[in-house]
């Protein structure tokens, strides 16, 4: 079995990659619904892959691993190993899971990043009701994250919030030091959530980048009264190309809140130090950014080593990223916590695939399946209506 082609098409806005070879069976990605701009670049790999045997992965990886970068420059190459993971396990008539070494749970715990209202306003009684809103989701929700401080569009629709000149716009533009009243707003929603959530619902909050150290370790004291899972990506974090373990170290020495971080970067070996210096308490790579599912679990493997503990980010990873997300979780080692529950872009995602469970999630977990691959599949008929003209031989 070789490769004959290696596909990518937009969904509406979520790009999909698709395997081809001459045996008849096809591999499947996706990159998240934030990249649409990753389409054109699959050609790039695509002559480096043509003629490859594509259940030999790590052969082809190694040919593509160099080719890719941090946020958002891993997320084709990722996307291209989870569609070979997903080839192989058709191949072999076994899920991903198998290949990754068998799974170790039959259902994977997931924490609520996005599967969230509207929120009202930025005060504490807003993000409040909020709250109330997700814990009566269907889904059951045993953990869920909330962005605060710099995280989102508190800073921008709060006043006096920053010392420095606001910026607008989405990737979260902020940076530097709080106000006494910018940290005590931040401290009053957190109290305000967890008069809501209580000992029920674990509450983690997604916080940055841009904090100062100072400031970061002022918060992160303060909130250890309210016992929340993780404060993430304080300092840096989504689509900051860098993360400095020292600057991480001094926070997490400072306190004992568990520190956060690593959605943007690419590989396990840049995450090295943030590991091996013990830097924060809490990892949380994306397999459609880090590199893959198989790159996850080396990570994995690698933070448990040294008592770091594990919770996949993957809110815009779409719902063949949620299929790679639950594979891959099934085998991750006792460090893992949850992973980030990926919702679609639009509901007539859950039309166009087959094979995930209905309903998806109960009680706060995904039932672990063991159809070959990942354990999805378009219907192609429906799939067609939604490709651009230009992405028409997608499926071909």
């Amino acid at each position: 079995m070789r490769i004959t082609d290696l596909r990518a098409a937009l969904l509406g806005n979520s790009p999909v990659i698709r395997v081809v070879t001459d045996a008849g069976i096809d591999g499947l990605g996706q990159i998240e619904s934030s990249k649409p701009f990753m389409v054109s670049n699959v050609g790039l790999y695509r002559e480096l892959l043509i003629g490859e045997d594509p259940t030999d992965i790590e052969r082809c990886m190694l040919k593509i691993r160099r080719l890719g970068a941090f946020k958002p420059w891993g997320s084709l190459v990722s996307a291209i190993e989870v569609a070979l993971h997903d080839l192989t396990g058709k191949a072999f008539g076994v899920p991903v899971y198998k290949l990754l070494g068998g799974k170790v749970r039959d259902r994977v715990r997931v924490y609520n990043g996005g599967v969230r209202p509207v929120l009202a306003g930025h005060r504490p009684e807003d993000y409040a009701d909020a709250m109330r809103q997700m814990i009566a989701a269907p889904e059951g929700f045993t953990i869920i994250k909330e962005g605060v401080g710099l995280h989102g569009f508190m800073s921008q629709n709060t006043p006096d919030f920053l010392y420095t000149e606001l910026r607008d716009g989405p990737r979260h533009p902020n940076r530097g030091p709080l106000t006494e009243r910018g940290l005590a707003h931040v401290l009053d929603t957190v109290a305000a959530m967890k008069e809501v959530t209580g000992d029920r619902v674990g509450l983690a909050l997604d916080m940055g980048p841009g904090w100062t150290i100072s400031d970061a370790i002022r918060i992160t004291r303060a909130l250890e009264p309210f016992g929340v899972l993780w404060a993430e990506d304080l300092l840096t974090g989504d689509y900051v190309p860098w993360v400095d373990a020292d600057q991480y170290r001094e926070v997490t020495r400072a306190t004992s809140t568990p520190i956060h971080t690593g959605e943007q970067i690419y590989l396990t070996r840049n995450y090295r130090e943030l590991i091996e210096r013990q830097a924060v308490r809490v990892i949380g790579p994306d397999p459609l950014d880090v590199g893959g599912i198989a790159e996850l679990k080396r990570l994995a493997e690698l933070a448990e080593l040294h008592g770091v503990q594990l919770a996949p980010h993957g809110v815009l990873d779409g719902l063949i990223g949620l299929a790679a997300l639950i594979q891959v979780s099934a085998a991750l080692p006792d460090n893992f916590i949850a992973f980030e529950y990926p919702v679609a872009e639009h509901d007539w995602w859950y039309e166009i695939l087959t094979g995930l469970p209905r309903p998806i999630v109960v009680d706060g977990f995904i039932a672990v399946g063991d159809a070959p691959g990942l354990g999805v599949e378009f219907d192609v008929a429906a799939a067609r209506a939604h490709l651009r003209p230009e992405d028409a031989g997608f499926f071909d």
